[in-house]
């Protein structure tokens, strides 16, 4: 069976403040005050980059301990940003921009060079990383307005 991940998210009329719910949990967005937000939380591209962030260091994580290899800690930074087609050297598409996201993953522990090459190559096969990088299809239907 497909897991299904359900999350809502909320707002006031007036402003860009969101909250966000799932699983008991509640965490906030927003937009920078020069966006003309009030800057409660992070930006939409944050919370995504926090995502594959999270996902990445928790896949090589698992990765690791299931191996009984010596990794003491992982800091995944993560950069977003629009590029132009051309100036993008492995983008596939030919459009005028594309999104690229750079993401550097520091490994801490006693590991090998081989250790930390596979390290690197798990961090590319994380769930997250690997919705962005295929086919997604996302479907938008209206709900009914309530009385």
């Amino acid at each position: 069976m497909a897991k299904s991940t359900d999350v809502l998210v909320t707002s006031a009329v007036g402003g860009y403040a969101q909250t966000i719910r799932t699983r008991g949990h509640t965490l906030s967005a927003d937009e920078p005050v020069a966006a003309g937000g009030t800057d409660i939380g992070p930006d939409p591209y944050e919370l995504l980059l926090a995502s594959l962030g999270a996902c990445t260091s928790m896949t090589v994580q698992m990765y690791a301990r299931q191996k009984g290899w010596p990794l003491a800690a992982v800091s995944v930074r993560l950069r977003h940003q629009k590029v132009h087609a051309q100036d993008c050297a492995d983008c596939e598409k030919s459009t005028a921009f594309v999104d690229l996201i750079e993401k550097d993953v520091d490994l801490t522990g006693d590991l090998s060079t081989q250790q930390r090459a596979r390290l690197l190559e798990i961090a590319d096969r994380c769930p997250v990383h690997r919705t962005l990088t295929g086919q997604v299809r996302i479907r938008t239907s209206a709900v009914s307005p309530r009385a």
